[in-house]
């Protein structure tokens, strides 16, 4: 590969000049100032708004990441679905501490998450699994998450053989499949500034208060 690549890639630069962000600007409650910047992110008709990047650590150190769908959050932490079999699953179960990051690139933005995640309950998972499309309901029955298959054909067909099990009957709730709580023990709010001279400002959690710093860029 040329050279040339390389330097084409290392001239790829952006001043980021959209705001700046004080403590002032700040709500004393994270999950407040998070509701914010979500609502704004939505406003700003973004492609997956709640898109964000999980990161997990395997029993042997290794760190994983993936892309899961933030699907509600409240006073008691942020909430995602997955197959309890799934890789990701398999590494909460042996360490469930871990980090999400919101990055609303247009906006200028990211959001760090440190915390434990804990499964909810079967009765929350189901009021949100009756929620979704049958299509994903059936999905979710057909996807053994992270195992290896032999084809694509496979699946579909797997897919076909359960909307004819259910085809008269509601979807019911997979066993293997629910939501993850994640309990945050910090948030960072990243704003990006002219000269890489960015706003950090990252909330921690000290005996059940919230403490704000900013931190240098």
């Amino acid at each position: 590969m040329p050279d040339r690549a390389f330097d084409d890639i290392a001239a790829l630069r952006r001043e980021y000049t959209q705001q700046g962000l004080t403590l002032d600007d700040l709500k004393p409650d994270p999950i407040d100032q998070f509701a914010l910047w979500f609502q704004q992110a939505q406003a700003a008709d973004l492609l997956e708004p709640n898109a964000l990047v999980l990161a997990t650590v395997s029993p042997e150190g290794t760190p994983y990441q993936r892309t899961v769908l933030l699907k509600y959050f409240d006073r008691e932490g942020l909430v995602f679905f997955t197959n309890y079999g799934s890789r990701k699953a398999q590494h909460i179960a042996a360490n469930p501490q871990v980090s999400l990051l919101f990055p609303w690139y247009s906006l200028e933005r990211q959001v760090a998450v440190v915390g434990t995640a804990t499964k909810i309950s079967a009765a929350e998972s189901f009021k949100y699994f009756s929620s979704r499309p049958r299509g994903s309901q059936i999905g979710a029955w057909v996807s053994q998450q992270s195992s290896v298959i032999s084809s694509r054909q496979l699946l579909e067909m797997q897919f076909e053989k359960m909307r004819h099990k259910f085809l008269n009957h509601e979807v019911p709730l997979p066993d293997f499949w629910g939501g993850y709580r994640v309990k945050p023990l910090s948030f960072e709010f990243w704003q990006g500034r002219p000269n890489r001279l960015h706003d950090r400002f990252l909330y921690s959690l000290d005996d059940n208060q919230w403490a704000i710093a900013r931190l240098s860029p």
